[in-house]
């Protein structure tokens, strides 16, 4: 019985069209809305590339990224005539490590805004009970008050005469709106006189949408202006990011950052599949396996959010030697502070900077620190974020898997950088 070349070649484009469907929605998992960008260069090592109109980067060579222009801040917020006068207070803690402190700060900052009210520098909150630290511990307490001067008052404490049970608690969704605030928070206030606001997250993916098109200029400033790391920890940051970058002189000083956490990995959200049976995580074998298909060498260096090693990251160090958790980058006289505890509020900050400011980020699990993380990216001028996926043959080109905040340009960061 003869073959029919017709169908062969048929039955091929059939399964290369679902290939190619599964990978989009795949990566739609991570971000689903797709946004018409302006087409513009953008250079890879040893290349120069263009951002398409379809949103895609293309390349035929990589596959490093060259970091991009440092965009400048759009928004823009006139000084007032006269000291910015205040009513009653509004108090709100930190909690949950720096991928949520971005939103919560930026939420209770356009609360009491919009209230007019005094804002009291927030205390940070642990995941264990009684897990507290004061807001200078980690973040630069002067740089906030300085830089919200001229939106609203910052108090460093609630003043001895207002009474605890004077404060009502008022939870808000994050990205809270001026039409939310006078709706639903502005007559509890004006009944209590002082709230606490709470945030809560019905969504952590940080898409623009079309009611962003002109987002305030306050959520910028508070979102992008405010969070600063105390001297002290950003020495130890940069100091982490160098040693990095010392292991890495084979390419150019360039290290990739990871978020892979194997106690999230086996969580069973993490086991399911999304969208036509795609893949929601990635383990740190899949990860090997990704990077090498992308033309990442063995000797690239790789930085892993994971607190400590644990056995199931070997396929990756077995792949590329040069993959270090915290423990191995950490000063050793710094050890003694910044990682007595594990999972500490330390160590989540650590990891939130340095996947921020890594030459390549890849999230092996979906969620805010992704999305805020990129955020960050954004506004450092630094696009490569490779989100993971199936690669069928043997090889990929980087490009074919930026993040779509990026490619689509259709983070939120964009309503406040051009």
């Amino acid at each position: 019985m003869g073959i029919d070349l017709r169908q062969v070649v048929a039955g091929i484009l059939t399964i290369t069209m679902f290939v190619m469907l599964g990978q989009m929605l795949h990566r739609d998992y991570f971000d689903a809305v797709q946004v018409q960008g302006d087409a513009h260069d953008i250079v890879f090592h040893g290349s120069k590339v263009a951002l398409e109109e379809d949103g895609l980067v293309r390349s035929s060579e990589g596959p490093w990224m060259e970091n991009s222009h440092q965009l400048k801040p759009c928004w823009s917020i006139s000084q007032p005539d006269e000291e910015v006068s205040s009513k009653g207070y509004v108090t709100f803690s930190l909690t949950n490590g720096p991928e949520y402190h971005i939103s919560q700060i930026t939420d209770a900052v356009m609360v009491a805004k919009h209230l007019g009210a005094t804002l009291v520098l927030p205390d940070i909150r642990g995941s264990k009970p009684g897990d507290e630290m004061n807001f200078e511990d980690i973040y630069d307490a002067d740089k906030l008050v300085k830089s919200l001067e001229s939106v609203v008052k910052v108090v460093k404490k609630l003043p001895s005469h207002v009474s605890l049970r004077d404060i009502a608690i008022v939870k808000v969704p994050t990205r809270v709106a001026e039409d939310y605030i006078k709706e639903h928070i502005d007559p509890i206030f004006k009944s209590k006189g002082n709230i606490r606001v709470t945030t809560y997250f019905p969504s952590v993916n940080l898409r623009k949408s079309s009611l962003d098109a002109e987002t305030d200029p306050v959520s910028c400033l508070a979102m992008f202006g405010s969070l600063e790391l105390q001297p002290g920890v950003n020495d130890l940051v940069e100091s982490m990011v160098q040693r990095l970058k010392t292991h890495s002189k084979n390419s150019g000083g360039r290290f990739i950052a990871i978020d892979l956490r194997v106690e999230i990995l086996e969580k069973k959200n993490c086991r399911e599949t999304g969208a036509a049976g795609s893949k929601t995580c990635y383990n740190a074998q899949e990860i090997a396996l990704f990077l090498r298909k992308l033309g990442f060498g063995s000797d690239t260096t790789i930085y892993l959010t994971q607190p400590r090693w644990e056995s199931s990251l070997n396929i990756l160090k077995d792949i590329f030697p040069k993959t270090f958790t915290k423990e191995a980058i950490v000063p050793e006289d710094k050890k003694s502070k910044y990682l007595e505890l594990e999972n500490s509020e330390y160590e989540n900050v650590i990891d939130f900077y340095i996947s921020s400011r890594s030459d390549v980020f890849v999230p092996a699990i979906p969620g805010l620190f992704y999305a805020n993380t990129v955020g960050k990216r954004i506004s450092l001028g630094k696009p490569q974020v490779l989100v993971p996926a199936e690669i069928s043959g043997t090889s990929g080109l980087s490009t074919d898997y930026i993040s779509p905040y990026i490619s689509k340009k259709n983070h939120l960061a964009y309503s406040c950088f051009c």
